[in-house]
C-alpha cells in the first residue's frame, strides 16, 4: 500500500478502536482488583502489624462507607445533618448582623444629611452600595462560617475521599473522572472556587465536563434565596424544630436534583461534544484520623470569612450601585426597572415566575446574593434595597404578588440551574482560555433552567394543582 498521511491516519483511527475495545471498563477494574490483591498478598507476607486492633479500624470503617449498600444513605444523611446545622445555626447570627447594619446605616444616614448631601449620593452610597454589600454579608457570611468548617472537619477525619470513591462509580458510568465529585463538593461553598479546583483532573476532555456541569450544585451564594423559600413555602405548616427539618429535607432534595442534572449532562455531553473514554481513577484512601477542630474551625472559617467579604465588595457593591440607578432613573413616568419588568413578565409568566424574579436574575448575574433584596426592592417600589424585619414580613410581601407554592418551588429551580454568577464565568474563561466554550458553560444552564421551570409550569397548571 502506498504511503500518505491519509492512510497513517487511517491506520491510527483503527488501532485506536481496538485498543478502546480491548480496555473495556470491566477490565481496567480487574486490572486494578488484581494490582490490590498482589499487593495485598506481598504486604502479608512481609509486613507484621504491632497493634492489629486499630490496624484493623480502617477497614471495618471503610466496609460501612464504601459500602454499596450503605454508603449512600450515610452520604444523604450526612448532607442532610449539614445543610441542617448551618441553617438552624445561621439563623441568629445573620439576624444579629443585619441589625446591626441597620443601626449602623442610620448614623451614616445622618451624616450624610448633616453635610448637607445631595439625595442621589445617599442614594447610590448608602441604599444601593451600602445595602447591597450589607445584605450580602449578613446572608452569606453565616452559613459559609458553619458550612466549611464542617466540611473541612470531614474532610481532615477522612470522610471525603470516601464521598470521591463512592461518587467514582457513578461518574465513570456518565463518561466523567470520579475525582469531579471533590470539584463538586468545593462547588457547594463556590462554583467560582470549584472551577479552579477542576485543575486536579488530568484529562483535558473530563476536566472541561467537570467545569461545564459545576454550575448545577448550589453555592453558597444561592443559600440564601434557597433556605428562605423552602422555610416559607415547603415547612409553611410545620413549626420549631420541624420546619428546620423539613426545610432541609428539602433543600436535600434539591441539593440531589441539582446532582441528577449534573450526571445527565454529563453523559449527554461525553457522547457528543466531549466524546471520549473516561479515565482510570486510581485513589489511595488515607487512613481516618482525629480532627483537630481548633486549627480546622479557625483557619477555615478566617480564611473563608476573608473570601465573602472581599466578593462583597468587588462583585455586590457594584450591582447594589447598578439597581439603585435603573429603581431611580424615570423616562416618562416609568423608571427604567419596571420597564425592564413589564418586557419580561409575559414569558416570565409561561415558566411559573413573574418580570421581577427575572430582572432580579438578571441584575443579579454579579453576585446571586442579592436577587433577593433586588426583588424585594422591586416589589415594594421603594427604589433602593431593603432589609425586612422577620419571615412572616417576607412572605406576605410575596403573597401580594400573587405567589403561590409553584411560584416559590420554581424561583429555587431557576435559582439552582441558571447561569454561573459573573466571578464563575471569569474563571471558566480563565481557565479554558476560550470565549467559546465560556459561552457554553453560560448557555447549558440557562437552556435547562427554562426548560425545567416551563415543564414544571405547565405539568402543575395543567393538573389544577394551582
Amino acid at each position: 500500500m502506498e504511503y500518505s498521511p491519509e492512510n497513517e491516519r487511517q491506520s491510527f483511527r483503527e488501532l485506536l478502536n481496538q485498543a478502546n475495545e480491548l480496555s473495556t471498563s470491566s477490565l481496567r477494574d480487574e486490572v486494578v482488583s488484581s494490582l490490590y490483591q498482589t499487593s495485598q498478598q506481598i504486604c502479608s507476607r512481609t509486613v507484621r502489624f504491632t497493634k492489629s486492633k486499630e490496624d484493623k479500624k480502617t477497614e471495618r470503617l471503610d466496609a460501612i462507607f464504601t459500602s454499596p449498600i450503605w454508603g449512600f444513605p450515610i452520604m444523604l444523611i450526612m448532607l442532610g445533618l449539614i445543610f441542617y446545622l448551618t441553617i438552624a445555626g445561621a439563623n441568629v447570627p445573620s439576624s444579629m448582623l443585619a441589625n446591626f447594619f441597620t443601626w449602623l446605616e442610620d448614623y451614616i444616614s445622618m451624616a450624610f444629611f448633616a453635610l448637607n448631601s445631595p439625595d442621589w449620593l445617599h442614594g447610590v452610597l448608602v441604599l444601593g452600595l451600602y445595602r447591597g454589600t450589607t445584605w450580602v454579608i449578613s446572608v452569606m457570611l453565616p452559613p459559609m462560617a458553619i458550612f466549611f468548617p464542617t466540611f473541612a472537619l470531614l474532610e481532615s477525619y477522612g470522610y471525603l475521599p470516601r464521598v470521591a470513591f463512592n461518587m467514582d462509580r457513578l461518574f465513570k458510568k456518565v463518561g466523567a473522572h470520579g475525582k469531579q465529585s471533590l470539584t463538586m463538593a468545593m462547588g457547594f461553598g463556590c462554583n467560582a472556587a470549584a472551577v479552579l479546583s477542576t485543575r486536579i483532573i488530568e484529562s483535558p476532555r473530563e476536566r472541561m465536563l467537570a467545569i461545564l456541569t459545576n454550575n448545577f450544585v448550589p453555592c453558597n451564594g444561592r443559600w440564601g434565596t434557597l433556605i428562605v423559600l423552602a422555610s416559607l413555602f415547603m415547612a409553611a405548616g410545620f413549626t420549631g424544630g420541624m420546619k428546620t427539618l423539613v426545610s432541609s429535607g428539602v433543600i436535600v432534595g434539591i441539593v440531589i436534583f441539582g446532582i441528577f442534572v449534573t450526571f445527565a449532562v454529563s453523559w449527554v455531553l461525553s457522547k457528543t461534544m466531549l466524546k471520549g473514554v473516561p479515565t482510570h481513577y486510581t485513589l489511595e484512601l488515607p487512613p481516618y484520623r482525629r480532627p483537630k477542630f481548633f486549627d480546622t474551625i479557625v483557619r477555615s472559617s478566617l480564611n473563608k470569612s476573608y473570601a465573602v467579604l472581599m466578593r462583597a465588595i468587588k462583585i455586590a457593591a457594584p450591582a447594589g450601585i447598578l439597581t439603585w440607578v435603573f429603581a431611580n432613573i424615570y423616562i416618562g413616568d416609568t423608571s427604567i426597572f419596571m420597564y425592564g419588568v413589564n418586557f419580561l413578565d409575559p414569558f416570565a409568566q409561561s415558566l411559573g415566575l413573574d418580570g421581577y424574579i427575572m430582572l432580579a436574575f438578571l441584575l443579579g448575574l454579579p453576585a446571586n446574593e442579592v436577587v433577593l433584596p433586588i426583588l424585594l426592592m422591586g416589589y415594594l417600589s421603594t427604589g433602593s434595597m431593603l432589609e425586612v424585619d422577620n419571615l412572616a414580613d417576607l412572605k406576605n410581601i410575596f403573597l401580594d404578588q400573587g405567589w403561590t407554592w409553584l411560584t416559590a418551588l420554581n424561583m429555587m429551580l431557576f435559582s439552582l440551574l441558571h447561569y454561573p454568577c459573573g466571578t464563575t464565568l471569569i474563571n471558566i474563561y480563565k481557565e479554558t482560555k476560550s470565549y467559546k466554550w465560556t459561552f457554553v458553560a453560560f448557555l447549558i444552564p440557562t437552556v435547562i433552567a427554562i426548560g425545567v421551570t416551563f415543564a414544571v409550569a405547565q405539568l402543575v397548571r395543567g393538573m389544577g394543582w394551582v
